[in-house]
């Protein structure tokens, strides 16, 4: 029984070695040029940054200002960005970007079924965030307002009850036993959800707050949050 338990233990100590061994090889072995383009605040490009952030890669973070954006976006692929320049081909859609980044740099879990974990978990959050913006789009403040109720009265509490409920029976991840690009995506919109809600409104989720911590101080991710910029108003048309 012993020598099973110790095999065991063995065994996890030698997936998780390579893994991480893996990981960085990944990291340290990309000679590739990235260009990102974007607003100059967090929105959809936040968890891509957070990405390169994590794997300590170089890339141009171009942020743009309000009165380049009409010309700049004559020369993207669909009018929208984020867009990620990899040797100067262009890539559009944030969460492709994010999951082709994730996938290079060993943030996808270590499973075929753990990378489909981190997909539906990062799509799910899409759906809140979609439920969130809807009060930020109304223009109409009675109508903004009763928006404003509903999402915070239905939306929020359903999600974010089954989210803390993942991360606490998953120890402190969204996915697996070790960082994937979908806790990175967590940290990004649980800041956003502070900013707009106030710094207590994690206060009855301890786990997602703990995520939301463990991401921040990864040293990649700090010390990028330290250096970022203020950001600036986001064009309108």
């Amino acid at each position: 029984m012993y020598l099973h338990v110790l095999l065991s233990a063995l065994s996890f100590f030698a997936v998780s070695f390579i893994s991480n061994h893996n990981r960085s090889l990944r990291m340290t072995d990309d000679n590739h040029q990235y260009k990102l383009l974007y607003f100059d605040l967090p929105g959809k490009a936040e968890h891509i940054r957070y990405i390169f952030a994590y794997a300590g890669v170089e890339y141009e973070d171009e942020r743009i200002q309000k009165d380049k954006w009409p010309e700049i976006k004559k020369s993207t692929p669909y009018g929208k960005v984020p867009v990620l320049e990899i040797d100067g081909q262009q890539v559009a859609q944030s969460n492709a970007i994010a999951r082709y980044l994730a996938r290079k740099f060993g943030l996808v879990g270590q499973t075929e079924w753990e990378a489909l974990q981190c997909d539906v978990l990062v799509d799910t959050l899409g759906d809140l965030q979609a439920a969130v913006m809807q009060i930020m789009k109304e223009p109409d403040p009675i109508k903004r307002e009763e928006i404003r109720a509903r999402v915070t009265k239905e939306e929020l509490p359903f999600y974010l009850s089954k989210f803390e409920k993942i991360v606490q029976e998953n120890g402190g991840f969204s996915v697996g036993s070790d960082i994937t690009w979908s806790d990175l995506v967590f940290a990004v919109l649980l800041d956003q959800f502070e900013s707009m809600y106030g710094k207590t409104a994690l206060n009855g989720y301890p786990s997602l707050k703990g995520l939301k911590d463990k991401v921040h101080n990864i040293p990649g991710i700090k010390s990028y949050l330290e250096k970022r910029p203020p950001k600036s108003p986001m064009p309108r048309h």
